[in-house]
């Protein structure tokens, strides 16, 4: 071989080399996100998803890509959004914004691991098997936000004595409206306090719910944890204002933006914990062996600001006993 000939074969093959070592490299796995509404209440969740699944090990973009699907907020867009990501062969698919996401995605799936995020008993929910034992392909993190009725009753009870009734407002579409208010009404019954139920589903419903409130003289109210009320979190904060409503929330966002109080987990830590499942997963864990993860701590926020505003005295026990306290 001529020497010209061969450097020219030693050139090619220095060439073609980092091409086939780039084609034998595996391929960046990829998770599916499904969400039942939008992103743009929720900015603060993706970012604690990412953060945990940068504890296990895994940077988006870098060693892991995200297929984000939002329902904005229609519940029958789903089952096709759950099918899309299984079509797309994603290593794990997570969910959030309540269970209808994660049953969409089982009804999806029986293979690919899925890891959810709701506030209501994952068992109950028909989502998996035990808490401990999830079975199947089915785990996640659960806040039991949403069956703190009793004890949100309790709070506001205690932060306003003079009240001689109650309210509990819901969304009747929710797959958790009954749970929620049935929690509510026997906790009331049980100490012996009437309570109403009012339901909102859209805007408009909200708006009558507190217009029934201010009419009927009821100024203790209890609002359901909901994302749909998560997303029109404004809106139920600034009637509160308005119609001078004692009320109190699943989550201390609430009370940070104005609300009187909060009680219940801290959700940005759920969503970070499932980042941090899905890294897992990838990792080669299966979801049999996740139990779901509950919290160790329940968060209570009062605003004394707004309790001045509403003329009410927080008790020495309500503010000892609390997280934090806004001035």
């Amino acid at each position: 071989m001529k020497r010209r000939e061969f450097i020219t074969l030693l050139a090619g093959a220095a060439a073609a080399w980092p091409l086939g070592a780039r084609a034998q490299q595996p391929a960046m796995p990829v998770i599916g996100f499904l969400h039942t509404y939008s992103i743009s209440p929720f900015p603060d969740l993706v970012g604690a998803f990412r953060q945990g699944l940068g504890e296990a090990g895994f940077v988006e973009g870098r060693t892991v890509a995200v297929e984000y699907h939002w329902a904005q907020g229609e519940f029958d867009r789903l089952p096709a959004l759950a099918a899309d990501l299984v079509r797309r062969n994603v290593a794990v698919i997570v969910t959030g914004g309540g269970v209808v996401s994660a049953r969409a995605a089982k009804t999806a799936t029986a293979t690919i691991p899925i890891v959810f995020v709701t506030g209501g008993d994952p068992v109950k929910l028909g989502l998996v098997t035990s808490l401990n034992k999830p079975g199947g392909n089915v785990t996640g993190i659960s806040p039991f936000i949403s069956v703190l009725g009793a004890k949100r009753l309790e709070l506001l009870r205690e932060l306003v004595p003079a009240a001689t009734e109650f309210a509990v407002l819901f969304n009747p579409k929710s797959p958790e409206a009954e749970t929620v208010a049935n929690d509510v009404q026997a906790a009331a019954r049980a100490i012996g306090l009437p309570i109403h139920t009012l339901t909102a589903s859209n805007e408009h419903e909200i708006d009558a719910a507190f217009t029934s409130l201010a009419e009927r003289r009821l100024g203790a109210l209890i609002v359901a944890t909901d994302p749909f009320f998560t997303i029109r979190r404004d809106q139920i904060l600034s009637l509160a204002a308005r119609y001078a409503i004692a009320a109190v929330y699943d989550t201390r966002e609430y009370a940070e933006v104005g609300g009187l109080m909060s009680y219940g987990s801290n959700i940005p830590d759920a969503y970070r914990q499932l980042g941090v499942y899905a890294g897992r997963i990838l990792k080669g864990e299966k979801t049999e062996n996740l139990p779901v993860e509950q919290p160790t701590k329940f968060e209570l926020v009062i605003n004394l600001k707004t309790a001045k505003t509403l003329g009410l005295t927080v008790p020495n026990t309500l503010l000892a006993t609390a997280d934090e306290v806004i001035e």
